[in-house]
């Protein structure tokens, strides 16, 4: 799953300590999720699309292999 989480945050200048603190989740996770190793709950989608304000579909998208 491609994600744009990172231009997100870099838009309103977020650490991925912010954005975890933020959805309450580990930094670790913000960086897995990123990277592509995690893929994250549709709850936890949910609230990363709600901190940008923006569309569900803006942030995830599925790959061909997903």
């Amino acid at each position: 799953m491609k994600n744009t989480i990172k231009v997100e945050r870099a838009k309103k200048d977020m650490t991925q300590q912010d954005l975890a603190e933020k959805v309450q989740v580990s930094r670790q996770t913000i960086n897995s999720i990123e990277a592509g190793k995690y893929v994250p709950s549709t709850v936890l989608a949910l609230k990363i699309s709600k901190v940008f304000g923006v569309a569900l579909e803006e942030i995830f998208e599925l790959e061909e292999n997903d």
